[in-house]
């Protein structure tokens, strides 16, 4: 395990970051260019050598309900290497796909319309709402059984 003053040290390799003192001689290194609200990279360095690091959107970590990977026992490069991970992903702007929009059709020429709204997959018959699905595969699932497939045009 590296010691805090390890930790330190490599953490400070990367001069974005701005070192913050934070309460029981705990530090905080934000990102203050990050893209979004959030700019801590690393959260509550300890004397102890304890610390997190903030991975929410970086593919690869687990991270916990607040976005943020312990780092207790990262070796110096896989500190590194997370710390890099971090620092993109807030230099990053997430592009989001487009919502899905389509229509399926029955073989008598019955129509439903499928959106992505808010997260949900809504089935709508003209501007009535059908049914509400979590996640598309749902969505599509219950349009199959039901004799619905993708109108193509």
């Amino acid at each position: 395990m590296l010691t805090f003053e390890e930790k330190q040290q490599i953490i400070e390799e990367f001069p974005e970051l701005v070192k913050k003192e934070v309460s029981m001689k705990r530090l905080n290194y934000h990102y203050e260019e990050s893209l979004y609200d959030k700019t801590v990279v690393v959260q509550h360095l300890h004397p102890n050598g304890n610390a997190f690091v903030y991975v929410a959107d970086v593919e690869g970590y687990e991270a916990d309900d607040r976005g943020l990977v312990n780092v207790r026992e990262f070796t110096a490069d896989e500190l590194r290497a997370v710390i890099r991970a971090a620092i993109e992903g807030l230099a990053t702007e997430v592009q989001e796909a487009d919502p899905i929009a389509e229509t399926w059709q029955n073989s008598n020429g019955q129509k439903l319309t499928l959106l992505e709204e808010d997260g949900f997959f809504n089935i709508y018959h003209e501007a009535n709402l059908e049914e509400g699905f979590g996640d598309y595969s749902e969505a599509a699932s219950y349009l199959k059984e039901e004799g619905f497939a993708v109108k193509t045009k």
